[in-house]
């Protein structure tokens, strides 16, 4: 088919104004969505209309109106409809961090299998999963992402941490990577920065934040990069601001975490890519 008679796409995704830690999305797609990548956020959504499908610790999952997806941070997935119809959905990305402040440095919540109708989530997940032109107020966002802390909690079943993982030094490895996000960092800063050793280090960060450290570094410099698109910086020069060596590293970090290279997610998302 010549692509200057190729049927428009319909698919769209309209972001929320966002709030400190949260980002949220509203989206409709008729086929493929996303290919396979990951955040070092929690994903968590319903699905509004038609199936919407998903690859998710090796097996397809599928998600109906009314359910609730919870995908933990870190574990890689997909995204396309179920069927000819398209599928329409609202999502809304935690920082594990804003989890943490209410749990106190238990092991992070894992919901098995993605996908569930279980009532509590339902009911916990109403506030945040608001329709993205409803910005919330801060007290009404602290209160919601606390009750659904503690939901997800309840329903995991999660256990307080073991007596070894060090939730201090977590914490003071993350603040590091937020005052150095623009740079290289070494293992031994860090383990000069919170006095463990990087073994222990990189285990229980993993506990309290879902991600490694690197790997939380490489999601500081993607979201300073998405803001620098939206702004209208060209994609050269949003590498070189943002740490990564040249621009197709950042394409690649890009692709891998969000399932679309950065030209893609500018028109998806209203930018001028």
């Amino acid at each position: 088919m010549n692509r200057r008679n190729a049927p428009k796409s319909a698919d769209w995704v309209h972001r929320a104004a966002p709030a400190e830690g949260v980002e949220g999305i509203e989206a409709f797609f008729e086929g493929k969505a996303y290919g396979w990548h990951r955040h070092d956020t929690y994903a968590i959504g319903r699905t509004l209309a038609g199936v919407q499908s998903f690859n998710y610790r090796r097996d397809m999952r599928h998600s109906l109106p009314g359910h609730t997806m919870v995908l933990h941070p870190d574990e890689p997935h997909d995204g396309q409809a179920g069927t000819g119809e398209g599928f329409r959905y609202r999502m809304v990305y935690v920082e594990p961090a804003l989890f943490q402040a209410a749990l106190g440095g238990r092991a992070l919540p894992f919901i098995e299998g993605g996908v569930t109708t279980d009532l509590r989530l339902s009911q916990a997940t109403e506030t945040l999963l608001q329709q993205v032109s409803h910005p919330l107020e801060p007290l009404e966002l602290g209160d919601a992402l606390s009750e659904l802390a503690h939901a997800l909690a309840a329903v995991s079943g999660t256990v307080p941490a073991r007596t070894s993982a060090d939730y201090a030094s977590a914490v003071r490895a993350r603040d590091y990577l937020h005052a150095h996000w623009q740079r290289i960092v070494t293992l031994e800063e860090l383990e000069a920065a919170t006095g463990r050793d990087r073994w222990s280090l990189s285990r229980d960060f993993r506990m309290f934040y879902g991600t490694s450290p690197y790997r939380y570094l490489t999601m500081r410099r993607l979201a300073a990069a998405r803001s620098m698109m939206l702004r209208g910086m060209n994609l050269t020069d949003v590498a070189a601001n943002t740490g990564f060596a040249d621009q197709s590293h950042m394409t690649r970090q890009f692709t891998r975490t969000y399932g679309m290279p950065p030209a893609r997610w500018l028109r998806m998302t209203g930018g001028r890519g």
